[in-house]
């Protein structure tokens, strides 16, 4: 028996959940797990449902279970293969190491295919892990011709997502829209939308914040503002300085992005405009 993942968007109708579930009686697929959200915002219906049979006839599958639902509909099946995982970095190594491990020990069901960095100081790093690591250097050349390099790293590598672990480089529209939306996934280190931008844990000293946070993300054209995937946040005090703001940050950093990745390699994360349904 085969395991797979359906996964449902369309405008929200009666009978959706009775007419997909029929389907899958029809074609003796059996629901293991079925997650679901109709957005009364919109009149959006998202659905992802476990399913477990013999799925020769996929396409007949999906072609049935689209003939029911309204105009438009998107459905697919998703499988548990591994996924190709391109990691971008700076100089901060918390974020890329903790990738690195718990792709070692098996706990991501991902491959890391390559490592590129502005920076040579986490290239050794990636290779006690057996990951190749490329230097794009952005030093005497232009932002338009750093990006094109970076591009033509990934797309070499043939990834399925490109993880901004701590890359510290503003993304041009070009480079963006060079990706499909839900490519590019990004950690921020403040619990947006606060603290936008540079220098986060300096601001949250200056405001005198009592929280601090961070927030992984789907990258788009509006600066740390794409589709949120996953937060988390930790109590600080007045003790704090801008220093072990930021080492207490590094920890929610990595577990957020952690969080992040598990949800989207499990196929748990629909984009809904810019915001995202996650079950």
């Amino acid at each position: 028996m085969e395991k797979r993942i359906l996964l449902t968007e369309c405008s929200d109708d009666m009978g959706l959940i009775a007419k997909i579930t029929n389907c899958c009686f029809n074609h003796h697929l059996n629901v293991i797990r079925q997650d679901q959200f109709a957005s009364d915002e919109d009149h959006k219906f998202f659905m992802r449902s476990v399913l477990e049979g013999d799925f020769f006839y996929a396409d007949r599958f999906l072609a049935d279970v689209k003939s029911v639902l309204p105009e438009g509909a998107k459905v697919r099946l998703a499988d548990n293969h591994r996924r190709r995982l391109c990691i971008l970095v700076t100089k901060e190594s918390h974020c890329l190491g903790e990738i690195l491990m718990k792709t070692f020990s098996g706990a991501l069901n991902a491959d890391i295919v390559g490592v590129a960095g502005n920076y040579p100081d986490l290239s050794e790093l990636a290779r006690k892990f057996n990951v190749p690591f490329t230097l794009v250097s952005h030093e005497g050349i232009t932002r338009e011709e750093q990006e094109k390099r970076m591009m033509e790293v990934i797309d070499r590598l043939d990834c399925d997502y490109v993880i901004l672990a701590k890359y510290m480089r503003i993304l041009s529209p070009e480079f963006v829209n060079h990706y499909p939306l839900g490519k590019l996934i990004n950690i921020h280190h403040s619990f947006l939308p606060a603290f936008i931008g540079a220098k986060p844990y300096q601001q949250a000293f200056d405001r005198g914040v009592k929280i601090i946070g961070a927030t992984a993300h789907f990258v788009t054209n509006n600066l740390d503002e794409g589709p949120i995937i996953e937060q988390d946040v930790i109590k600080v005090n007045h003790r704090y300085d801008p220093k072990s703001l930021a080492k207490a940050g590094h920890d929610v950093e990595q577990m957020v992005l952690m969080r992040a990745i598990s949800k989207v390699l499990d196929d748990k994360v629909f984009i809904h405009g810019n915001k995202t349904v996650v079950f």
